[in-house]
This record gives C-alpha cells, sequence and structure tokens, in this order.
C-alpha cells in the first residue's frame, strides 16, 4: 500500500473541491490534494453546458464548463495535486482518507483536515416506487444531460419528464432543442420545485405543458418504454384513479430530488441532519469531528454554484486556520433551528468566541411558496431580527446575514430560531 502525508485532502474535483482547495492554498496550506473520481475536474458543471452561472462570483454569465474552466485554472496555477479516475473507499475520524486508482494501486492518506465536497446523485426510480414494467427508456434527468451534452446520444424521441426540478426543466428544454417532442412535465406537488426563471426560460418560451398535483402511476412496456400512466393527486399526494390517463412516449426522465453522498461522512463518523441529508456543521462548516469540514452538495443541495464557491471559500478558510494552527478550538456552541415555515438551515450550529464579532451567513429554504413574508429570528424567545422579503419559494434559498455580536450574550447550548411569517402575523 503506498502511503501519503498532506496537510489537507479535498474529496471531490466539482465547484465545491475546487474552490474549498484554493481558498485553504491561498490562506498559505502547502500541502493540498484534490481526489476526484471522474476523469477530469469540474464535477457536474462539465455537462450543464447552458448558461446562468457565475453572476454573483464573476459578475458576468457563463456556462459551467466555463466556470469549472475558471477555478481549473486557478487550481492548475496554485500547483495544487490533483488524482483523477480516483476512488476515496474509506475516511476515518483521524483523517486518514483510503483511496484507490489503476496507477497508484490502494492509497493510504494521512491529512491534517478533511474537507469533504462530494457532491449528491440523484433519486432514482426505485427510491419512488414507480409500479410497473422495466424497460430502456427510463432514466434520471442528470444521465440524459450527460447523453445529449457529453456523450452525444439522443435518449429517445417522445419523452415525458417527472419532476419539476431545475434538471428537469433544463433538460425539458435540451430534448425540445435537439427534435424530440416534450409531451409533458409532471409535478406531484402543487407547485413546482425548480427556479421560477428556468420555468419561464425552459416552458413557457417553448409552450412545454407543466401539469402539477400529477404524478405517473404504471410504466409500460417490455424491451422499450411504450407510454406511461399519470394521474393526478389528491391533498394527501394519493393518485386518484378516476383521473388516470395514457400518455405514449419512449422516454420518462426523472428529475425527483438529489441526495448528498453522505456514505464517506457516516463511516467517518459524522452526524447528519435529517433534513438536508448532509453533515451538521458550524458557521466555520466544520462537523462534529474536528479537523473534518464539509462544503457544496454534500452538505445541503444548492440551487446556484454562486452559493456553492461561497460556501466552500467558508470551509477552505476554515480549514486552513485548523491546519496552521492559529483557530481556538471551540468549546461553547449555539443551535439553530428551523422554526415555522423554514425547511432548513446551514449552519445548524455557531461557535461563541467573546474575542471574535464577525457576519455570518444563514442559508435556509422556506417549506412552501409564500408572498409578502418577513425572516424572523429570534434568539433566548427574543426578537433580533425581522427581515422582509416579497416572495418566498422553495426552489430558491435565502441567505441572510446574521451579525455575529447578536448572540454574544447566549450560553452554551442556547437556542436561536429561524421563521418566516406572513407580514402581520406574530412570530412564535
Amino acid at each position: 500500500m503506498n502511503r501519503l502525508d498532506y496537510n489537507l485532502v479535498v474529496i471531490g474535483g466539482g465547484p465545491a473541491g475546487l474552490a474549498a482547495a484554493y481558498e485553504a492554498k491561498e490562506e498559505g496550506v502547502e500541502d493540498i490534494l484534490i481526489i476526484e473520481r471522474d476523469f477530469e475536474l469540474g464535477g457536474i458543471l462539465q455537462q450543464c453546458i447552458h448558461n446562468g452561472f457565475g453572476l454573483h462570483e464573476f459578475k458576468e454569465e457563463l456556462t459551467g464548463p466555463e466556470y469549472a474552466d475558471r477555478f481549473i485554472k486557478m487550481v492548475v496555477e496554485k500547483k495544487i495535486d490533483v488524482k483523477l479516475n480516483t476512488m476515496v473507499l474509506e475516511v476515518t475520524d483521524d483523517k486518514r482518507v483510503y483511496a484507490v486508482n489503476k496507477d497508484d494501486g490502494m492509497l493510504e492518506i494521512q491529512a491534517q483536515a478533511v474537507i469533504l465536497a462530494m457532491g449528491c446523485r440523484e433519486r432514482t426510480r426505485e427510491a419512488i416506487n414507480i409500479p410497473g414494467t422495466r424497460p430502456a427508456g427510463v432514466m434520471t434527468a442528470g444521465t440524459a444531460q450527460r447523453y445529449v451534452n457529453m456523450e452525444g446520444y439522443l435518449p429517445g424521441k417522445e419523452v415525458v419528464i417527472l419532476g419539476s426540478g431545475d434538471i428537469g426543466l433544463i433538460m425539458a428544454r435540451r430534448m425540445h432543442l435537439e427534435g424530440a417532442e416534450v409531451e409533458a412535465v409532471l409535478e406531484l406537488l402543487p407547485y413546482s420545485g425548480g427556479l421560477p426563471r428556468n420555468i419561464v426560460q425552459c416552458l413557457d418560451d417553448f409552450e412545454i405543458p407543466l401539469k402539477l398535483s400529477h404524478t405517473v402511476v404504471e410504466i409500460h412496456g417490455k424491451e422499450r418504454l411504450e407510454g406511461i400512466t399519470v394521474a393526478q393527486v389528491d391533498d394527501n399526494l394519493k393518485p386518484i384513479k378516476e383521473t388516470e390517463e395514457y400518455i405514449k412516449c419512449d422516454t420518462l426522465l426523472l428529475s425527483v430530488g438529489l441526495i448528498p453522498e453522505n456514505e464517506l461522512s457516516e463511516e467517518a463518523g459524522v452526524k447528519l441532519d435529517n433534513k438536508t441529508g448532509g453533515p451538521l456543521v458550524n458557521e466555520n462548516r466544520e462537523t462534529n469531528i474536528p479537523g473534518i469540514f464539509a462544503c457544496g452538495n454534500v452538505l445541503h443541495v444548492h440551487d446556484l454554484v454562486d452559493y456553492v464557491t461561497q460556501e466552500s471559500r467558508i470551509a477552505g478558510k476554515s480549514a486552513a486556520k485548523y491546519i496552521i494552527g492559529n483557530v481556538d478550538r471551540r468549546k461553547e456552541e449555539i443551535n439553530l433551528t428551523a422554526g415555522e415555515n423554514v425547511s432548513y438551515i446551514v449552519p445548524q450550529k455557531l461557535e461563541i468566541k467573546d474575542n471574535e464579532r464577525k457576519r455570518v451567513d444563514l442559508y435556509m429554504r422556506g417549506s412552501k411558496p409564500m408572498e409578502q413574508v418577513k425572516v424572523v429570528i429570534s434568539a433566548g424567545g427574543e426578537e433580533i431580527m425581522s427581515l422582509k422579503e416579497r416572495h418566498v419559494e422553495p426552489a430558491e434559498m435565502l441567505v441572510k446575514p446574521l451579525p455575529q455580536n447578536f448572540i454574544k450574550d447566549l450560553a452554551d447550548g442556547s437556542e436561536v430560531r429561524v421563521d418566516i411569517v406572513r407580514e402581520g402575523e406574530d412570530d412564535e
């Protein structure tokens, strides 16, 4: 077994891993290794050839590969080590990373700090239990995106998309532009799971129908998909038998959610948040294991890569402070709680340090569409901030600043709560 030593090991070479490694290098960490299981850096961005990336980070509109290329060049300029086609098998709580590739064989890498940046995977047909046969032509929207944009294959000619997440909406447009007939986009919930701009640009502009409160109840076909049966759902999301309808198609794309890739995290003993599916972290993006940090979609699913970069910079900077040793080990923490109409908050904990005052950005999502609301932040039962929002959508992440001096007098184990309430309502 080959044994290596690095100050910092970053697992994942997508936008999160690239930004975290670059920031750590900027902060003075010398020996950094990025481990990526694919044949190139860039992660999911390499297959996202549409524009809309980089408006926050670079103040201009880029495609996914262009955004990735900028960070790849930054990492190359910093002479950060990279191992491609390398699969990480295990991460231990003492920061040992076991990995394998065809050139080095089995690797044991001892790190002073580890940043988890493994991204997320798509939920499949098996995860949502669609009944019926198992013909070719049923795949996730991300798989179809890779086929079309990177491999040059068109998965089908008559397409139905289940789920109105951003990947599903973007692939509806992409399949239409490639000459396929997109019969419909179906959404189980009474509202779309994608960004409003994607609904307009991907569906409305191409007259692709969006059917809310609909789902697939059966798949038909033996060798190849021949059609699907769809139905409306009631308030409890159960199919209504009388509304069943057959749609002829040869391809069904699934955009039914993303799952953070945290198998390695769990093996290392990292505690996970049931709401996000990612690690529980403090504002430094440090997990419950000192020296192991998390960022990007492995932490929680983002809608904008610019937010991924912002959080990953925090993780890289914090890992550098941990390695270099100019940071006090945390002792006291307070808890952040998602209250009324809030799905989750990241970070879930905040450190209490009398000698440090800094702004902390809270990343959160509303649990349902709402108009004319305010985000209420309270501590110890007393309101400390109230921020107005014209509208809240579950698909759009909210980023709200929390000045550190608001929590300086709280005791260890105290709670800061965030609620989203309509204007005029009393917060709890």
